[in-house]
Order: structure tokens, then C-alpha cells, then sequence
């Protein structure tokens, strides 16, 4: 059974930093795009980053800029490293592998 386990979540004041990690169970991470969502109160999930297994990169307009999507095959881990946070990036942050596995978030709060 495979399980995704995110963490680095917290409170954090706007212009700061956190790194969100995934982990993941299960072989051949290497193969699967991975991506992380979020989801504010009262609004839909909206997809953030996604990485492919090639190392391909995407990004929501809203993090250009700010936030980095990597991974580390060894590790079976996806990071999301996210600078100049913001207070409209208050959100459970969600880790997604290809296949449709989820995690079960880890909550992301940027408040003076």
C-alpha cells in the first residue's frame, strides 16, 4: 500500500520561508510525476507544482517566482521549498503522486 506522508508545515510571517517534504512508500518513485496542491477554507484544491520524472517543472502563476518544486529519487522525497510567503498562501498543502495516491496534508499558515 502505498503512503505519502508531507511535513514542514507551520506558521510562518509573511516575507518568510518553509520547505514542505514528502515522503513516499511504495517502489519505483523515480517513475511517477509528483506534485504538490493546496486548499484554502472555502475554496476548491488548486494544483501548486509538479514534477516530472524527467525533472520537468510546473507552477501555478500565483508561486512563479517564489516557490521551487525539486526531488530526491534516493529519498523518495518531493520537496516544496516556498519563499516570500504570503498570506494568500494560507492553505493545507496536499503531496499527490501520478497515479493518484494523496497524502494527508500538512498546514501552511502565514500570518503577522
Amino acid at each position: 500500500q502505498v503512503q505519502l506522508v508531507e511535513s514542514g508545515g507551520g506558521l510562518v510571517q509573511p516575507g518568510g520561508s518553509l520547505r514542505l517534504s514528502c515522503v513516499a512508500s511504495g517502489r519505483f518513485f523515480s517513475i511517477y510525476t509528483m506534485a504538490w496542491y493546496r486548499q484554502a477554507p472555502g475554496k476548491q484544491r488548486e494544483l501548486v507544482a509538479r514534477i516530472t520524472s524527467d525533472g520537468i517543472t510546473n507552477y501555478a502563476d500565483s508561486v512563479k517566482g517564489r516557490f521551487t518544486i525539486s526531488r530526491d529519487n534516493a529519498k523518495n522525497t518531493v520537496y516544496l521549498q516556498m519563499n516570500s510567503l504570503k498570506p494568500e498562501d494560507t492553505a493545507l498543502y496536499y503531496c499527490k503522486r501520478g497515479d493518484g495516491y494523496w497524502g494527508q496534508g500538512t498546514q501552511v499558515t502565514v500570518s503577522s
